[in-house]
Order: C-alpha cells, then sequence, then structure tokens
C-alpha cells in the first residue's frame, strides 16, 4: 500500500472517527458513571429515620471517589492549572454546575481539565494521521485542521453541559405542577412551609428525583441556619426557572407582610394553572401557521402528483398521436 493509494484517505478518516468516538464514549460512561453514584448515596440516605435526606457530604460528592479514580485525579490535576481565578468566574461555573444537577467539590476542576484535554487530544491525533497518512496535505489546511480540532475540544464541555441543563430544567418544568399541588395541599392541612418542602422532597423522590434533590438541598440549608429567604432564592437560582422563581418570589412577600400563606398558594396556584392553559391554547393557535410549511412543500406536491398525473399522462399519450 502505498501514500497513493486511495484508500488511505478513508483509513485515515475512519481512525480519526473511530478515536474521537472513543474519547467522547469514554467520558460519557465517567459522568453516567458519576449520576448512578449520586443518586445511590440519595437513596441510601433517603431511608435514614432522622433525617430522611442526604447529608453534606454525599451532597458535596467528590468525583475521585468514583470508581475511574485515576482518569478523573488525571484531569483534576489539569484542571487545577486551568481553572477560572477569578472568584466571580468560578461562582458562574459552580452555578452552572448546580443548574445541571452536578454538586460535587471537584466538578469544575474536573471539567476545565476535560477541556484542556481534549483541546490537545484532537489536535495531536489529526496532526499525527497527517503525518503518517497525508505528508502532502497542504500546510494551512493542516493548521486550519488544528485550530478546528482546538476549538472543538474547548466547546464540546460547554455543549454537553447546556444540554444537561436544558434537559433538568425542563424535567424540572414538569415535576413543578405536582410539587405544587402537593405544596397547596400540605400547607393547607396545617404543616408548616419548611416541614412541607421536606415532605414533598420525600413524596417526589422516585417520580420527580431532580425536583426533589433541590427541595431537600434547600432543607439542608434550612437546618445549617440558613434564613428561609436565602435559602428560597438559591433555591430559585439553582433551578433557573421562571414558575420557581414566581413561587419563591411569592413566598418571600407573603413572609414579609404576613399574608395567609395556604390562601397566597392557592390563589398561585390557580394563576398557575390559568396560565399554563393560557400557553397550551397559544401553541395549539398557532398549529396552522406552523403546518403551512410543510404542507407547502411536503404534501401538495404529492397530493398534485397522485391527482393530476395519471391525467397529465393520458394528454400527452393523446398529443402523442
Amino acid at each position: 500500500m502505498t501514500l497513493s493509494d486511495p484508500s488511505i484517505p478513508l483509513i485515515a478518516a475512519t481512525v480519526l472517527f473511530v478515536t474521537i468516538c472513543l474519547l467522547a464514549l469514554g467520558l460519557l460512561v465517567y459522568f453516567k458513571q458519576l449520576a448512578y453514584r449520586r443518586r445511590l448515596v440519595e437513596k441510601l440516605n433517603a431511608h435514614d429515620e432522622e433525617y430522611g435526606v442526604f447529608d453534606d457530604n454525599s451532597a458535596s460528592l467528590s468525583l475521585s471517589e468514583t470508581p475511574s479514580s485515576s482518569l478523573l485525579n488525571f484531569l483534576n490535576a489539569i484542571g487545577m492549572k486551568f481553572r477560572a481565578k477569578d472568584s466571580e468566574k468560578a461562582f458562574d461555573t459552580k452555578l452552572k454546575f448546580l443548574r445541571a444537577g452536578y454538586q460535587g467539590t471537584n466538578v469544575a476542576t474536573v471539567f476545565w481539565g476535560t477541556k484542556v484535554f481534549l483541546a490537545v487530544t484532537f489536535p495531536m491525533t489529526f496532526l499525527l494521521v497527517v503525518a503518517v497518512l497525508f505528508q502532502s496535505l497542504a500546510t494551512k489546511y493542516v493548521l486550519l485542521g488544528t485550530a478546528f480540532l482546538v476549538l472543538l475540544g474547548m466547546t464540546l464541555p460547554d455543549f454537553w453541559l447546556r444540554i444537561k441543563t436544558s434537559g433538568r430544567k425542563e424535567r424540572i418544568e414538569k415535576a413543578f405542577p405536582d410539587a405544587l399541588d402537593l405544596l397547596v395541599v400540605c400547607v393547607e392541612a396545617g404543616m408548616g412551609l419548611d416541614a412541607s418542602f421536606n415532605r414533598i422532597g420525600k413524596e417526589l423522590e422516585l417520580t420527580h428525583p431532580d425536583l426533589s434533590a433541590e427541595f431537600k438541598l434547600m432543607n439542608l440549608e434550612l437546618r445549617a441556619g440558613k434564613p428561609r429567604r436565602r435559602a428560597l432564592r438559591n433555591l430559585a437560582e439553582r433551578t433557573d426557572i421562571d414558575d420557581v422563581n414566581s413561587l419563591v418570589t411569592m413566598l418571600l412577600q407573603t413572609d414579609r407582610f404576613g399574608t395567609s400563606v395556604a390562601q397566597s398558594l392557592r390563589v398561585f396556584s390557580e394563576t398557575f394553572r390559568t396560565t399554563r392553559y393560557q400557553k397550551a391554547e397559544e401553541i395549539a393557535a398557532k398549529i396552522g401557521t406552523k403546518l403551512i410549511f410543510p404542507l407547502a412543500m411536503c404534501i401538495f406536491p404529492s397530493f398534485f402528483v397522485v391527482a393530476i398525473g395519471p391525467a397529465a399522462i393520458q394528454a400527452w399519450r393523446m398529443f402523442m398521436q
């Protein structure tokens, strides 16, 4: 096999594709193991008769304690060198991971280590393939491909984090109506607001674990002595959802002005259901407009071919005779 063999570019592309897929698969397996361990710790601590929620140690699960500790320690060591040193940027990074559902102490450093690792591995693999199989490739294309792969390695973890965050926000939004109904029932039954959130966290643990974890974390903050106002604001910041933010604002105003919590929750629940009903009507009203494009581009041409095609063929045959 020589360098002029036409099968060499296909082999090189296959090797590069397999390398990228293996790296992506390794990262996927690693984060799956982390999520499984975190859920397992939460379920085990949920059966604790005294607390019923995970403690601070399990909530701050370190990534270096997972089975793939060697890889994690390696990525953590890299991330310690390249992580954001500014306190404001570090807080923003931590908040992003909290919104994605990751509360480990080393998550941010491993994330930065993964970005640097991919930004170095991708171009090195590309340069190795070029040096072995594409020696005649122009320098400008090599530099362009290297720069693209560096940028790809730096942006892939951010893209993954946005996907995880959006998925978790969607799950919390779907779970919020059930949580609101339970909150209204618990408060109207005579339970305190803190006890109601604790009970809802237990009830939603199996059906809606994401929102349950947020309520449990808020109860941990309250048990640690943090004011309820601060704990509620932290809940709104971690979820970053308009409905949760509206609920927190209503509870803060109720606590400030001394109005009835049960009555305020009942009014908020009715308003919330009306708003969701109006949003559903709005989406349904837009269906006709959204169907114009598929009708005009896909359905109508097929209909015209079926309806007019036979007549057009018969007319063509008659004129050809």
